[in-house]
């Protein structure tokens, strides 16, 4: 396929909607793992995904990369259903990050970061490649990784790795399903710093969490699940109260202040 063939894709201007649920439904087992989600994804906002285990997170993030095909409701992306896009033009579109990145085959680590940079062969932007692969291996702190075969990684390198996949790919859209669990303290900051970065350039950043503060420290919209619904989306403020947590989490709370920031911090509520 020739260049003048690929639709390459225009950039979304901020507060526009680039992709959503609309009345998703998911059902498994006779389960429903969505039942009557719709919410909207914006370019220049970080949107994070909480909930309790089981509640929908990743199944809602894979619905609206893509992924999974609903049973009832629509995905959209780019205003029109995702089921109409091609696999290709999608990818130049939107980069995903799988909770379960199983990188066991015996590649580099730079020849992993360069496979983020597949959807732009034979279009203007392959020019941008080696600048991409340097600045995503850069970005994600794995410079002196670059020759080792990715089964030698410990977990955090191989998260870092398929992190910067992502990154190389530099789409308007990133989907990340819980890229900080297998990291530390600093790395986590890092990541989601450069996800910060990301949001306030113009892109859309969906962004699936389990640590509820770190969440609250970095994201513009929180989306709570529970049990295949949207309990409640509304800025952090607005979203993580002791009410709205300790329901949601079956388990009481209280919200504490950040010394600097303001932002609130969910504690477990504790015996003296």
């Amino acid at each position: 396929m020739s260049a003048r063939h690929i639709e390459l894709p225009t950039r979304a201007r901020a507060g526009d909607v680039v992709c959503a649920a609309e009345s998703v439904v998911l059902t498994r087992g006779g389960r429903a793992l969505l039942d009557d989600v719709s919410l909207e994804v914006r370019a220049g906002e970080v949107l994070a995904l909480l909930g309790p285990n089981g509640a929908g997170k990743s199944t809602l993030l894979s619905v609206l990369s893509g992924d999974v095909s609903p049973d009832g409701g629509v995905a959209k992306f780019g205003g029109k259903p995702i089921a109409d896009w091609s696999l290709g033009d999608l990818s130049r579109r939107r980069s995903v990050l799988l909770q379960d990145n199983q990188l066991l085959f015996p590649f580099t680590v730079h020849q992993v970061v360069e496979m983020g940079r597949a959807p732009w062969r034979r279009t203007p932007f392959e020019d941008e490649d080696n600048e991409a692969i340097s600045e995503a291996i850069a970005s994600a702190d794995i410079g002196h990784l670059g020759n080792r075969r990715v089964p030698s990684l410990s977990g955090g390198e191989r998260a870092r790795t398929a992190f910067a996949r992502v990154m190389a790919g530099r789409t308007g859209v990133l989907m990340l399903d819980e890229p900080t669990a297998a990291l530390d303290l600093g790395h986590q900051e890092a990541v989601l710093g450069l996800a910060r970065e990301r949001a306030a350039a113009g892109d859309a950043v969906l962004v699936v969490l389990h640590d509820l503060n770190l969440a609250a420290a970095y994201s513009d919209r929180i989306a709570l699940l529970r049990d295949g619904k949207i309990a409640a989306c509304d800025v952090p403020d607005r979203v993580l109260t002791a009410e709205i947590v300790s329901d949601v989490y079956r388990t009481p709370v209280e919200i504490i202040p950040h010394p600097v920031t303001g932002r609130g911090i969910v504690m477990p509520k504790r015996g003296a």
